[in-house]
């Protein structure tokens, strides 16, 4: 049995484990399984390992897409740009090879761990039909592993944009010092924070919408519900909305080609 899983914690509302075992009934895929693995503390990431020697792959979610990068025998290049990994590869190896290589991950371990980000490829391949010439500016609610992505993504396309964070930081602005005016000229808006999402239906971030128009493009990772109150308040007054179902199925098929494929990195 070939064993897949989701970390992080809470896992209360994941979408990845109906995903995956829709798949594999639909497409007759035999002898493989994916679970999930509330995990609290990233230290206890050793200990699943060894107690689940079958496992061939993980995704990763809050709050450990970056500080799981401490366990990594080797991160893609996008991967160390973004500074957050979200997918696993795990390759059986001997611990004699693994001592060879002089790799840093796990100690005394008889697997290699390759980190990757997908989230990087689903933001990227979902947003861009949605581009026009007037999102030039963004501006990034929110500073976890996932807004990374955007980030990296953003910077790719030439986009300028801005942090809005809850604490202050010499790279973020606060949400208290938006001005209906700042929202008006960045008319790209991505949401990366947890509000809004099942069952606090009733949240949302804390901007002054009155400064969006019909030539906003809002854009919130969330995607339960279908409809965020971030998204609604937007499309009230003429933007055009997207939420993160998309980006999550893209990433969770790019998580099974990096699971599939038999190549080992340097």
């Amino acid at each position: 049995m070939k064993l897949y899983g989701l970390i992080g914690y809470p896992l209360s509302h994941s979408f990845s484990k109906k995903y995956f075992s829709d798949m594999f009934e639909r497409e007759h895929i035999e002898g493989h399984k994916y679970e999930l693995f509330p995990l609290e503390h990233i230290k206890d990431l050793p200990a699943l390992l060894q107690a689940n020697p079958n496992l061939c792959g993980l995704n990763v979610t809050v709050p450990h897409k970056k500080n799981v990068m401490h366990y990594l025998d080797w991160i893609s290049h996008d991967a160390r740009e973004v500074g957050a990994v979200n997918c696993i590869h795990i390759h059986a190896e001997s611990p004699v090879m693994a001592a060879f290589t002089g790799e840093v991950g796990i100690e005394g371990h008889n697997f290699r761990l390759e980190g990757y980000n997908t989230d990087i490829y689903g933001f990227e391949t979902s947003l861009k039909p949605l581009l026009n010439h007037h999102h030039k500016k963004a501006l990034v609610l929110g500073d976890g592993g996932a807004a990374c992505a955007v980030k990296y993504v953003l910077g790719e396309y030439g986009i300028e944009y801005r942090v809005v964070t809850r604490r202050s930081s010499e790279t973020s602005i606060l949400f208290s010092d938006l001005t209906a005016g700042i929202v008006e000229d960045h008319k790209l808006i991505v949401n990366t924070t947890p509000l809004g999402t099942y069952p606090n239906v009733d949240e949302c971030p804390p901007i002054p919408y009155e400064g969006i128009t019909d030539d906003h493009l809002l854009y919130d990772l969330i995607y339960n519900p279908d409809q965020t109150l971030f998204l609604r308040k937007g499309s009230e007054r003429g933007a055009a909305i997207k939420n993160g179902y998309q980006m999550l199925e893209l990433q969770a098929d790019r998580s099974w080609e990096i699971w599939n494929s038999k190549t080992k990195h340097p």
